[in-house]
């Protein structure tokens, strides 16, 4: 058993989707799947994850938040359409937003995490509706019903001890699962994140709870380079690094 985990640039558009989902299907042993959010599909576009930040920070002003929520069911929409996905999945990706920005807060920080986490999980909600639009038996997981509870630290949450015995259930579940990235729920029922980035943390945790053979994290990049390529042209690939020069790669903040 596998657990893989694609970001955002691999959730970006229905081309990079289907990607995503091709890869998924060729190989039986990846059964647990975490999506990030939808990333930039160019060098200048916007993350939907920095949209709904923005949405909720308008909301919170009293500005006008609806033109902001309307860029993100489009940006949804526009991959529905190009995956050929039936418009049914679209009124419920907005539902679910309009849902989340209606409902009662005591706290600022409470309702933006409510509103960062729609972008991992409508995008869950997305690849499930398309892998099964393809005969593919594949269903969305939401982090509540599969007992993955963190601490009430909004915005910078950990994951509780009791998460990996509910998590190790999914085992018994045939067929694929797509589990969204980045949040999960405190003990009172509240959606919580993890600090950005935490997508990689929801895999991690699901695969050891589950105690899987193998942990994939996927990127859209060929390969390790000894320079960014954003910076410099045509950089040489590095074709063999260890886990430890990796590992002191990262400690040094490379990403």
């Amino acid at each position: 058993m596998k657990v893989c985990k694609f970001g955002g640039t691999s959730m970006a558009n229905s081309e990079q989707i289907k990607k995503v989902c091709s890869i998924i299907t060729s190989d039986k042993d990846r059964r647990v799947v975490v999506v990030s959010a939808p990333g930039k599909r160019f060098e200048n576009d916007v993350k939907v994850t920095d949209m709904l930040i923005d949405c909720a920070n308008k909301y919170l002003l009293n500005e006008d938040y609806e033109s902001v929520l309307n860029d993100i069911v489009a940006r949804y929409a526009e991959i529905a359409e190009d995956l050929g996905i039936n418009d049914h999945i679209v009124k419920d990706i907005e539902n679910n937003l309009r849902t989340r920005v209606s409902m009662s807060y005591n706290t600022a920080e409470k309702f933006m995490d409510r509103i960062k986490a729609a972008g991992e999980d409508n995008a869950a909600r997305l690849v499930a509706s398309y892998l099964e639009s393809q005969g593919v038996h594949a269903q969305y997981m939401n982090p509540k019903d599969a007992g993955l509870f963190l601490s009430d630290e909004y915005g910078n949450a950990r994951v509780l001890p009791q998460s990996f015995k509910n998590l190790s259930k999914l085992r018994e579940i045939e067929g694929i699962i797509i589990f969204p990235g980045f949040f999960g729920y405190s003990l009172s029922g509240e959606v919580v994140t993890f600090p950005r980035g935490g997508s990689d943390i929801t895999g991690s945790i699901l695969a050891a709870a589950l105690e899987v053979d193998v942990y994939e994290n996927f990127t859209d990049v060929d390969s390790v380079f000894v320079a960014s390529p954003k910076l410099i042209n045509n950089p040489k690939a590095i074709s063999e690094l260890t886990y430890r020069e990796m590992r002191e790669l990262s400690y040094a903040g490379f990403s």
